[in-house]
């Protein structure tokens, strides 16, 4: 009898686990066009970023930033993109908007100090460095909210930016 209580407890307690609480919503901010190409490497150099921390915004409605060139097929997502070199300088990008407020016009900024994505409404944090757009605190991070990432890939020898 006792053995089998022991094995009927380790088995939900292996179902607990496997089921955990580490889960990442990452797909709350809904799916949107992002088309951000760089037709040459020397093009990359000057529009895309340099290596490891370095980052850059780009939206396109507000023609951010000034010296990337957009074309009528160019798209950057539901909020924006936020291109960031990882800590190994490999380029990542995520939508620009908070998950937690889901609004195109509320984004996240680069907390320089901190070295984290951080949205000036609710204050959550994000790892855009390291951890692929992981929820760090406030209510992105009670929620399980991460950041929706896009693809990045070569091109010419140089990167494309394109949605998921």
């Amino acid at each position: 009898m006792f053995r089998k209580i022991l094995v009927s407890f380790c088995i939900f307690a292996a179902m607990l686990i496997s089921t955990g609480c580490d889960h990442l919503d990452n797909q709350r901010i809904p799916p949107a066009p992002v088309n951000i190409s760089f037709a040459t490497v020397g093009d990359w150099n000057v529009q895309g970023i340099g290596g490891a921390l370095d980052h850059k915004r780009f939206i396109k409605d507000e023609l951010l930033p000034p010296d990337y060139h957009y074309s009528a097929i160019s798209a950057t997502g539901f909020g924006g993109v936020l291109l960031v070199g990882d800590v190994n300088g490999v380029p990542v990008a995520y939508d620009l908007s908070c998950p937690v407020e889901c609004k195109r016009d509320i984004r996240i900024f680069v907390n320089t100090d901190k070295m984290v994505g951080e949205c000036p409404k609710c204050h959550s944090t994000y790892d855009i460095f390291s951890l692929g757009g992981h929820p760090l605190t406030g209510e992105a991070a009670h929620e399980g909210y991460g950041l929706r990432q896009y693809h990045v890939g070569p091109s010419s020898g140089s990167y494309m930016l394109v949605s998921n």
